[in-house]
């Protein structure tokens, strides 16, 4: 290829030598080919380099002269790929260690972000002014996470990284001022493009900023005295984690000491900290979650016994007690492990079985990525590049090399298990008449002989036939050898606790056997799934629980299998998340995912939701949520993930096409609005999001990104982003279904609204029915300010004067024409939402009240829910107390029996006697309102 592409000169200047490494590393990695290739004036110092050298020093001499932004990018990535294809070569070649390679990788982001920083900082300083504080240059610190501050980057990683800078103020150029706010967080976005934007010439590295404190949400760049109130007042425990390995990347300095000593207690506590235990047990939980969820077994990080097990175990140690034994606050793996083994922490054979695996497991992943630049830790499925890959560890062939990495990794899960403490021993396997209907082949009276002995159970042969069925089904799937011995130990178990569960409950026995067996069905090929419920009785007891009370919940878990996860901790089960944890819980399991992987964003978005879901649910099956509270869950779950989402869709779109010319990271000028069930709070299990979008922006000036594209564009793009990201079906399906329907003009409108635009479109051209549904409207995710403008916009529109007798025209012909189109109610039957005396009807009264006395009484339109609404009504003597009670009790009677029916899978249809008084007090409410006048 080379000769090909650059002539037989080239190769025939280089010695002997340097063609054998050559022509080995060209079969070795793609990516030393690709880059070679096209820069074959790189390879006799590649090939021959000093990897020792000072990258710092050399990148900044490459820097000096560079005075544009674009050779200063140009710069940058042709610094890294040259340096990156030197300690390649090195790597596959096995001409140096594994420590070496991670040292030189770690050393080479170092100098690049700093010396990326360093430039910059004075491009500010010449183009605004520098910031100063008695007399002294304040700098930006940069806090780098991860294998970054640990020193023991991966080949092709990304980086994580927090800004901050030591206090706040303000500087003054040419007769203007700016906060240093400001300031550092233009810096931070320039920075972030230098290294992260792809270009020609390719990329720095991939920047991800989501341990930053409130992630995505939080600003881009926090003060020294804000770290230190979040982290005092907010830090989780996971966050400890990631900063263990914090380390500030700028030169030592009277701030960067400051910065570790702010730091510091966050991490280490002062005592022996055996809290740290209980957390560590459900960290190691979630993450033999998602190994099962993402089945990650050929991963070499996440699967069991990997890197990310060794990583922490080492920390799990280092945060117990590193707090009081300073020689354990260090970051460097490898250092841990030597101190380890001085202090006799661990036995030694412990320690060395840890070191060896990590240094393996280590280079393995460098050379998985070596290959093409990529991040992966996933063992190739190719036959290339397992070739190489077991060519460059040493080994004979593939087969060789997997019975190597499985020996290692069992040890170390062997040690994981042990540091954290075992799983309970499986109970003895218990002996039922089932084992035998189970694994024999009787005959029908034999079988109904055997159930028999099981006790008083209904339907006998109707029991046989469904236990035949199944199966005979089940025979029929391909299952390999470990999945059908689980199979068969778990069977037996499963319908002996069915039968169990019927004969103390009124549960119908075939009803339950089906939907349970219907689930194992959906994780017959899913052996991990099997085994989760063989080895552990209490999430089979739940499974069966839970499908027994709801259809919907078995549906779930039939069409969901990751959910019975979720089923090994009851009381995590049971207890819903507080409301103000779900950002944060969020955050933590996105965390997880590499940033750039956007179709594992946004699974993890939807199992997120399935999973919070199931638990509201199954506190909803045990009466321990009112109707009011499951819907505040339902709805602030909704609101996180709407929040995240905007996060995604803004990043995904700056990052094609920069920014508007209105907006920034801190000020996106762009807002989401829920109407509906999702503004009034009462979203249901199955609800859709009724969602209107708006943005300020009236610039028509191009964005600041490589792809320009008019600023009032962008946020028309960034609107069908966010509903790529809601509708796209992935294997957890849709994240929501929404309705855009009540935007302005429908669906003839556009997407996103100018809010001035909207406030006249509400003035001028809404329909009654408009201003109705503006009052279940409500600001869910955005801009601050936006936030505050659409409230006033809502409440102006609310508080219009309106003629009695036109609004009441308006209200029952609207109303008469729902019934016509939407009530399922019949003579026997009467339609929960939209039957007569039921909730539509109370949500009518409440509008056209606050539409008729909203002008008098402002309190009115400041809610969006409808009890809240009634109430209100009440106190402003718009309507007495017993209405207040009497409509207010039929509601939340009406949507409770609507959660009952959504969750038993039944159609939201009640019986002419059921809520009878209920649905008496609304009708007559009705009547005296509407019909009398």
């Amino acid at each position: 290829m080379l000769i090909e592409q650059h002539g037989d000169q080239v190769w025939q200047n280089l010695s002997d030598s340097c063609q054998k490494k050559l022509h080995c590393a060209f079969s070795l990695s793609d990516f030393v080919a690709r880059q070679l290739l096209h820069h074959p004036q790189w390879i006799e110092a590649c090939v021959d380099a000093d990897l020792s050298v000072n990258f710092y020093e050399e990148l900044a001499e490459q820097l000096k002269d560079v005075t544009d932004e674009a050779s200063f990018h140009r710069a940058l990535r042709h610094f890294r790929h040259k340096a990156m294809v030197s300690i390649a070569l090195a790597d596959v070649l096995n001409l140096q260690s594994i420590e070496s390679s991670l040292n030189q990788v770690s050393r080479l982001a170092d100098a690049l972000i700093m010396q990326a920083y360093q430039w910059l900082y004075r491009q500010f300083c010449t183009k605004y002014a520098t910031p100063m504080v008695n007399g002294k240059a304040l700098p930006m610190l940069i806090i780098g996470m991860g294998k970054l501050g640990g020193k023991e980057l991966n080949f092709s990683s990304d980086i994580d990284l927090i800004f901050s800078y030591p206090e706040n103020g303000e500087l003054h150029y040419r007769n203007k001022s700016m906060e240093f706010q400001q300031f550092f967080t233009k810096l931070a976005q320039k920075l972030i493009a230098a290294l992260h934007q792809t270009s020609v010439d390719g990329q720095v590295f991939r920047v991800d900023m989501r341990l930053r404190p409130f992630g995505e949400s939080g600003p881009l760049v926090a003060s020294f005295g804000a770290l230190e109130t979040y982290y005092e007042q907010q830090g989780r425990e996971w966050e400890r984690y990631a900063m263990v390995k914090g380390r500030v990347l700028n030169p030592r300095s009277e701030f960067s000491e400051e910065l570790q000593t702010i730091l510091r207690p966050f991490v280490y506590r002062r005592y022996i900290d055996f809290s740290v235990l209980e957390s560590l047990r459900k960290m190691k939980q979630l993450i033999r979650q998602e190994v099962r969820r993402r089945n990650l077994t050929a991963n070499i990080k996440l699967g069991s016994g990997g890197i990310r097990e060794i990583e922490f175990i080492v920390q799990s140690i280092q945060l117990t007690r590193g707090g009081r034994e300073p020689a354990l606050q260090e970051r460097h793996l490898l250092s841990l492990l030597n101190t380890f083994q001085m202090q006799q922490t661990l036995p030694l054979q412990d320690v060395e079985i840890l070191q060896s695996a990590y240094l393996f497991l280590r280079k393995l992943e460098h050379c998985l990525q070596q290959f093409d630049d990529q991040q992966t830790q996933e063992l190739p499925d190719d036959e290339l590049s397992r070739a190489r890959l077991a060519w460059i560890m040493g080994c004979e062939n593939w087969t060789a090399l997997v019975t190597q990495i499985n020996h290692i990794m069992a040890s170390v899960a062997e040690q994981f298990d042990a540091q954290i403490g075992e799983s309970p021993e499986d109970e003895e396997e218990q002996q039922t008449p089932l084992n035998d209907l189970w694994h024999l082949d009787l005959a029908q009276d034999e079988a109904l002989q055997l159930l028999s002995e099981l006790g008083d159970l209904a339907e006998t042969e109707k029991l046989y036939q469904q236990i035949i069925f199944y199966k005979q089904e089940f025979l029929k799937k391909p299952i390999g050898a470990r999945g059908r011995e689980s199979l068969d130990l778990l069977m037996p178990r499963l319908l002996n606790a069915c039968l169990k569960h019927c004969c103390h409950s009124d549960t119908d026995n075939a009803i339950l056997i089906d939907r349970v067996l219907q689930i194992i069905s959906a994780i017959l090929k899913r052996t991990a799934y099997l085994e989760l419920l063989l080895e552990n009785e209490g999430a089979m007891m739940q499974l069966i629980r839970l499908s027994s009370q709801s259809e919907w919940v078995a549906e779930q878990l039939h069409r969901f299998p990751l959910l019975l996860d979720e089923l090994l901790n009851p009381q995590a089960l049971y207890n819903p998340t507080p409301l103000a944890q779900y950002p944060d819980l969020l955050r933590q399991s996105l965390l997880r995912i590499p940033e750039e992987d956007l179709e594992q964003q946004m699974e993890a978005l939807r199992q997120f939701k399935l999973s919070h879901q199931l638990r509201i649910a199954a506190a909803d099956l045990q009466d321990t949520l009112p109707v009011m509270k499951v819907s505040d869950h339902l709805t602030c779950l909704a609101e996180t993930i709407i929040a995240e989402v905007l996060n995604s869709a803004w990043h995904q779109m700056t990052e094609k096409y920069g920014y508007p010319d209105c907006a920034n990271d801190d000020h996106r000028r762009f807002l989401v609005v829920g109407y509906g069930k999702l503004g009034g709070i009462e979203l249901g299990y199955s609800s859709d999001l009724d969602l209107v979008f708006l943005h300020d922006c009236n610039s028509t000036l191009d964005t600041s990104g490589p792809k320009q594209i008019d600023s009032r564009q962008f946020y028309a793009k960034l609107a069908q982003r966010i509903m790529h990201l809601f509708n796209t079906k992935t294997a957890s399906g849709e994240l929501y279904e929404v309705d855009m329907r009540l935007r302005p003009s429908g669906n003839s409108g556009l997407l996103v609204s100018n809010i001035e635009s909207f406030l006249q479109y509400q003035l001028e051209e809404a329909w009654t029915w408009e201003h109705q549904a503006l009052v279940r409207s409500r600001a869910i995710a955005g801009d601050e300010t936006l936030k505050s403008r659409f409230n006033d916009i809502r409440r102006q529109i609310l508080r219009l004067p309106r003629e009695e007798p036109e609004l009441l025209k308006d209200v029952v012909q609207m109303r008469h024409k729902m019934r016509e189109h939407l009530d399922k109610s019949s003579a026997q039957l009467v339609d929960i939402k939209q039957g007569q005396g039921t909730i539509a009807d109370i949500e009518f009264l409440t509008q056209y009240w606050t539409l008729l006395h909203a002008s008098r009484f402002e309190q009115i339109a400041v809610w969006s829910d409808n009890v809240r609404i009634i109430e209100s009504l009440n106190s402003c003597e718009v309507i007495d107390k017993s209405w207040c009670q009497k409509l207010t009790n039929a509601y939340l009677a009406l949507r409770n029996l609507a959660h009952q029916k959504a969750l038993e899978g039944r159609e939201n249809l009640l019986t002419a006697d059921q809520l009878k008084e209920h649905r008496l007090n609304v009708i007559n409410i009705w009547n005296k309102v509407f019909e009398e006048q």
